[in-house]
């Protein structure tokens, strides 16, 4: 049977209610030094203030190794009363010590993602480290700007094969939006995933109408991710992205999220614009150009079914 799988377990796919579709709560990578998103209490506040405006689920995209702190999870779940979805998979190698990314390996990826789907995830971001009893409900991979090195196949050929033995979908950063029509060849068309499991990521930083048509056409789910200061010169053609998907009629496929990744970029803690800003403001616009059904398909029915799986 078809289910979401949450840090609190399994739920039926229409108990995930309004949803922000990419996000982070925790997240301590390289590049960002300084702007780390590792403070609970800020990741309960924010939560707090997007369970008020009618949030419900959240899917945390953070992966293994980048501080995703999955023990904690539940807590916040409970005391938010926000489902909140957990990620295994990898990002870019730039963001792991080689070390780390070498362990790994010769443990085997797919071995990794899958376990943490079906047993549980580890503790503190390492593979000898405590296993949690919280199971992952995704997985993130990462492709290189307009391209696909090495480590970026490699991960999605793991993904692709966590994939087939648990059902799990596949979330992807594609960097700046480019290289998606690289992504999906060798995520559907070379490794079997169908496309119905794959959500693609920051299309709205590459805002080509007719590349996302094309997306579109594939059946994958299309997700508009990130409004911040970083994101500002491709924001305000959202709205206009979005009305030509649902006019060509793609409105089933197409997600919403926030993309928090700096301490800075927290509505409650740093000055936004977080969490809230999906239901504060894209909702309202997003009803008033396409109605409210259409605003209650794309934050509520189409995370429902993008992050469902029958579960292996």
């Amino acid at each position: 049977m078809s289910a979401v799988r949450t840090v609190l377990g399994d739920i039926a796919p229409e108990s995930l209610g309004t949803c922000d579709a990419h996000d982070h709560l925790f997240l301590r990578i390289p590049a960002l030094r300084g702007q780390e998103l590792d403070d609970p209490a800020a990741a309960a506040a924010e939560l707090a203030s997007y369970r008020e405006l009618g949030g419900r689920g959240l899917a945390q995209w953070t992966p293994f190794g980048l501080g995703r702190r999955a023990g904690e999870l539940p807590e916040l779940s409970r005391a938010a009363g926000v489902h909140l979805i957990a990620a295994t998979g990898l990002h870019q190698a730039a963001h792991y010590p080689p070390e780390l990314l070498e362990r790994l390996r010769a443990g085997g990826l797919a071995e990794l993602f899958t376990s943490e789907l079906t047993e549980g995830m580890f503790a503190d971001d390492s593979p000898d480290g405590p296993r949690t009893a919280v199971r992952a409900g995704m997985i993130k991979v990462a492709g290189v700007f307009h391209g696909l090195d090495a480590h970026a196949r490699e991960v999605m050929a793991a993904a692709a094969a966590a994939h087939h033995a648990t059902g799990a979908p596949i979330g992807v950063h594609h960097e700046m939006g480019t290289a998606v029509a690289d992504v999906l060849g060798l995520l559907h068309d070379d490794l079997g995933v169908p496309t119905g499991s794959i959500v693609l990521g920051h299309l709205n930083r590459f805002p080509d109408p007719g590349l996302h048509l094309e997306l579109a056409a594939s059946g994958a789910f299309l997700a508009f991710d990130g409004p911040s200061l970083a994101n500002h010169p491709t924001d305000w053609r959202l709205l206009e992205c979005l009305t030509a998907l649902a006019s060509a009629g793609h409105l089933g496929q197409l997600l919403l999220g926030g993309d928090t990744t700096t301490a800075r970029a927290r509505a409650s803690t740093g000055g936004g614009p977080g969490l809230p800003y999906q239901l504060r403001v894209l909702r309202p616009r997003v009803a008033r150009e396409l109605g409210e059904d259409a605003a209650e398909t794309v934050f509520t029915r189409n995370p429902a079914r993008a992050f469902a799986a029958d579960w292996r």
